[in-house]
């Protein structure tokens, strides 16, 4: 690269700097004893051709001096970075070099200067030549001389602590040495320059002891090698460009042409001596590269460059009157030293500043490349991307600007970039933008609203889909863009969104709502968990009902048994199939979403019976049909516990307006499955029966036939919770006759169900129920008397009924003959034929109840007088025993002896009777005598409970038959007071 291609910028502020003290600008700088300058630790070193050394402080004065060298000057200085070590070389061309460590912390009593560790006479083969070039380690194990005839020495020992020091020369050449530096790694390596030549040297390490090798046949001048500690490269300059050495050779080189002088590095800067031109008859290039005269060169003008290698720029040039002599960087600055005593300071500017220099020239590309390589924080970077983006926008290079500000989306007001693009023509750069937006998740609802207004107006479905089916995290407003969808007409795009994230409410609506698709949504609704699949069927069931009966119908009872099960085989969309031409969205059947398993749901089966959703709805694609397949087979498996607690019936029974039948259906279900609670149990039983009668009022014929005997075969049923109101009230509204009759069959009024025939005069049922209810009402067979003799029509209906009354009448009672004349007699119906045979039979009867009744009181009478005669016999004529046997033992009775009225005898140890106890007993005659006392007790205790005797002359057939025989037991009151 030519010197021409750097650009040229001025990051350096230049000061020259004074020293500190009247009348010191002469002592330090401004005099002809400087041989040498060495930036340290915290000081500059000054080395004096008198062999004194100079330590000056950052204020620019010398804070100490003392005398290092007796003979010679010193041209060589460097402190051992990190300690308080300082190396001095002074040369004198009568005698060898003297190396010199110092340690400036320790001070000799006599003189007060630093104490002298160590001194070395440095060995050249007796030849005596200038040090040309120097470098050591920093532990000062190792130090490199090389000189001006082409020899270099190397020194290893322990100079710190002058434990001895060997000395060998490792190289030699014709050539003199304008440079050393040294290498460390795991090998430490010599770098060699020569006026003509490159060389590396391993002294020590692997390769050790082996000859030097030569990796450039080009050399450089004296000054112009330098290292750069960061990487450990080796710098050369020359005059053609800036060359880099490293473990492997040459490495990078800048071109960048012009004689050099002096090299150094400066941070990330190479600094560059540049000499005058020379105008005086040529000098060979030998002795220029070595050093020349600097006695001529003193009012010649020289150039000073600081180089920015890595952005191709010169970050500082300048022209100096004066020579340059020195140039040291210390104190986080640069310094330069000219051959007239003049210290200048190369203050390097803020990032800001250079930043605002190259704003100013519009260079923002390297402005970008140089806030990159200062490491500047992602703000600032992105708020030159911004600059850069206005400046290309401003010249119309609008593509290029966009790429700008998406670089620096991250901390850029949105707004600031889409004002500038909402030109229809830039409508492109306005998507993108705002894509960027979404993918930096730093979108609103607004930004959402407004990419989907542009896809909608290119009519760009593709970009459509891609953006709402981008992986990973949800980079925009989910229901912005779900209704954004909803109202272009990109039902099946809205559907995906919905579905992907979740939104089980949004895609039914969606479904149902915009897309029309309703047995797709109660598809989805029955693989959704029991919460959402029962809030989403509630808020559309009439809807459901009105296009997918059976399937709707099927899902609730499923639901409303406990018995749903969301189904597994669940469908996520995919990519809706786009088409280019559409002007609006065009809708895409959801079965023909790729299937996949939703793993926000429970890995159960839903067992109910699979919906039968169309397989050809919209453009459903040929291999669709396993997903039924999988849910088939899933149905089979085993269903798990109830997960959800089942809703009242009562909350469903709304839905079903305008769908009775199904209603039917799902209220069967339900009874079938057995209510949880009694209140539910009313309401289904109660609400089966009303719509049973209000669908057979709406049929004919046969239809209504079943209804009815459907709703008669339900209240019939044991333990039906159905009010008994209810039932007469709806049975009466529907004309619904059975109703009524099974409502006054639980009350008992079995008397009322039969007038209702004889009112209706439905002799038929009146027969019915005479039969059915007259073993339980036996007043029923009076009333049925009275009806079947009522008319001639209905006498003719009965038939042979009439006399099964009358025997009914006769064999229980229930009237006397003269009740049943007189109730036969009322009308002119019946005929004396017909009641013939009873009245004989009963008149027959009689006359033998007469006949035993005479017999019974005779009997009764004989019996009484004889007992009677027992009485009187016992209370007036001696009794005679005779009785030879104990009663009791059956051994031959002897005295003492016992005998008893009863005829019975028994031997007084046989009775176990306590003496003195006169109310001894017949032990035979106890049992009779017990049962008698009892009876009376009883007859006694009677005569007060009139109550007894009220509730038997209730419920007797005889009742005159039951007060003769209270009468005959004394419990009328004149047998107990005998």
């Amino acid at each position: 690269m030519a010197l021409s291609s750097w650009k040229t910028f001025n990051f350096f502020n230049v000061s020259e700097v004074k020293p500190s003290g009247e009348g010191r600008s002469t002592s330090i700088f401004d005099n002809n004893d400087l041989s040498c300058v060495s930036p340290g630790s915290e000081n500059v070193f000054l080395g004096g051709f008198d062999g004194t050394v100079r330590i000056v402080s950052p204020a620019f004065a010398v804070s100490r001096s003392f005398h290092a060298h007796d003979t010679g000057s010193i041209t060589h200085m460097k402190q051992v970075e990190g300690t308080s070590l300082l190396v001095t070389v002074a040369e004198d061309l009568s005698s060898d070099p003297i190396l010199k460590v110092w340690a400036l912390d320790k001070t000799e009593k006599k003189t007060g200067s630093p104490r002298c560790q160590s001194t070395l006479s440095i060995q050249n083969g007796r030849k005596q030549f200038p040090i040309s070039a120097f470098a050591t380690l920093d532990d000062l194990s190792q130090c490199a001389f090389g000189f001006a005839n082409g020899s270099v020495t190397i020194v290893r020992g322990d100079l710190i602590h002058d434990r001895g020091a060997r000395q060998r020369t490792v190289f030699e050449s014709e050539e003199p040495i304008t440079g050393l530096q040294f290498r460390e790694g795991p090998t430490t390596t010599l770098y060699i320059a020569t006026t003509g030549r490159l060389l590396t040297l391993v002294i020590s390490g692997r390769g050790q002891g082996q000859p030097a090798r030569a990796i450039e046949d080009v050399g450089c001048g004296v000054g112009c090698m330098t290292v750069d500690k960061k990487n450990g490269d080796i710098v050369i300059a020359r005059e053609d460009a800036i060359y880099y050495y490293g473990m492997n050779g040459r490495g990078p080189c800048y071109a960048y042409e012009g004689s050099k002088k002096l090299v150094n590095i400066y941070n990330d800067y190479v600094t560059l001596v540049l000499p005058p031109s020379i105008s005086a008859p040529a000098k060979s290039s030998a002795l220029r590269k070595f050093g020349g005269s600097q006695a001529d060169e003193l009012f010649n003008t020289s150039t000073f460059t600081l180089l920015e290698t890595d952005l191709k720029m010169v970050a500082h040039s300048e022209t100096l009157v004066s020579q340059v002599k020195y140039v040291f960087a210390q104190w986080g600055d640069l310094f330069l030293l000219s051959l007239d005593g003049k210290l200048f300071r190369y203050h390097e500017k803020t990032l800001q500043q250079k930043l605002d220099i190259l704003y100013q020239r519009n260079m923002f590309v390297l402005a970008i490349t140089l806030a990159q390589k200062g490491g500047v924080s992602v703000y600032q970077k992105n708020n030159i991307y911004r600059k850069y983006g206005d400046y290309l926008y401003q010249k119309g290079d609008y593509d290029t600007a966009m790429q700008q500000y998406l670089k620096a989306i991250d901390n850029t007001e949105p707004s600031q970039v889409i004002r500038k693009f909402l030109d229809t023509q830039r409508i492109h750069n306005l998507i993108e933008y705002l894509e960027e937006l979404h993918d930096h998740h730093k979108a609103t609802s607004d930004h959402t609203t407004l990419l989907l207004n542009c896809y909608a107006k290119l009519k760009d479905i593709d970009k459509l889909e891609a953006f709402i089916k981008s992986p990973g995290d949800l980079k925009f407003d989910l229901d912005t863009a779900i209704s954004m969808c909803r109202q272009g007409g990109y039902f099946e795009q809205a559907a995906y969104l919905a579905t992907k994230h979740g939104e089980h409410a949004l895609v039914v609506v969606i479904l149902i709502e915009d897309s029309k698709k309703y047995p797709e949504a109660l598809a989805y609704i029955c693989r959704l968990e029991p919460e959402p699949a029962y809030t989403n069927l509630m808020k559309y069931a009439r809807v459901l009902l009105e296009h997918c009966p059976e399937d709707t119908t099927q899902l609730f009872i499923d639901y409303y048994t406990g018995q749903y099960r969301p189904r597994t085989d669940v469908v996520v969309p995919s990519a809706p199939t786009s088409q280019g031409g559409a002007s609006t969205a065009v809708f895409q059947s959801l079965a023909s979403f790729l299937l996949v398993p939703l793993t926000s749901l429970p890995s159960f089966p839903y067992t109910s019976r699979p919906f039968e959703v169309s397989r050809n709805i919209g453009s459903v694609a040929a291999d669709i049909p396993e997903a039924s397949e999988v849910a088939e087979s899933d149905a089979k498996e085993s269903v798990p516990e109830q997960q959800y607690s089942t809703p009242s019936p009562r909350t469903a029974f709304s839905s079903f307006v305008d769908h009775p039948d199904e209603f039917i259906i799902f209220l069967e279900a339900c009874v079938k499955t057995g209510p949880s609670t009694e209140r539910d149990k009313i309401d289904l039983y109660t609400t089966l029966f009303e719509i049973y009668l209000s669908t057979a009022k709406t049929k004919e014929g046969t239809e209504k036939d079943k209804f009815e005997a459907k709703a008669k075969e339900l209240i019939e049923k044991e333990n039906i919770p159905i009010d008994t109101s209810n039932v007469l009230l709806l049975s009466t509204l529907t004309d619904f006759q059975d109703g009524t009759i099974r409502v006054r069959e639980k009350q008992g009024l079995r008397f009322d169900i039969f007038r209702s025939f004889t009112t209706a005069q439905d002799t038929a049922g009146a027969v019915k129920a005479l039969r059915k209810y007259g073993p339980e009402e036996p007043q029923l067979y009076p009333a049925a008397l009275a009806y079947f003799t009522s008319s001639p029509r209905v006498l003719q209906e009965a038939g042979s009924e009439l006399d099964a009354v009358l025997r009914k009448i006769d064999e229980d009672g229930l009237m006397a003959p003269l009740q049943v004349i007189q109730t036969l007699s009322t009308n002119a119906v019946a005929t004396m034929g017909m009641v013939k045979k009873y009245l004989s039979d009963t008149i027959e009867r009689e006359r033998k109840e007469i006949s035993n009744n005479r017999r019974l009181v005779e009997s009764y009478r004989s019996e009484t007088l004889q007992k009677r005669q027992e009485i009187t016999d016992l209370a007036t004529k001696p009794a005679v025993f005779q009785a030879r046997r104990c009663s009791s033992c059956g051994g031959s009775l002897d005295l003492p002896a016992v005998h008893f009225l009863c005829k019975h005898s028994f031997h007084q140890r046989c009775l176990n009777q306590v003496p003195g106890d006169d109310n001894a007993e017949c032990p035979v005659c106890a049992g009779n005598n017990a049962t008698i006392r009892a009876i009376r007790k009883a007859q006694v205790e009677a005569e007060g409970r009139s109550d007894l005797f009220l509730d038997v002359l209730r419920t007797s057939r005889d009742r005159f038959g039951a007060v003769s025989e209270f009468f005959g037991r004394g419990v009328m009151g004149g047998v107990g007071g005998e």
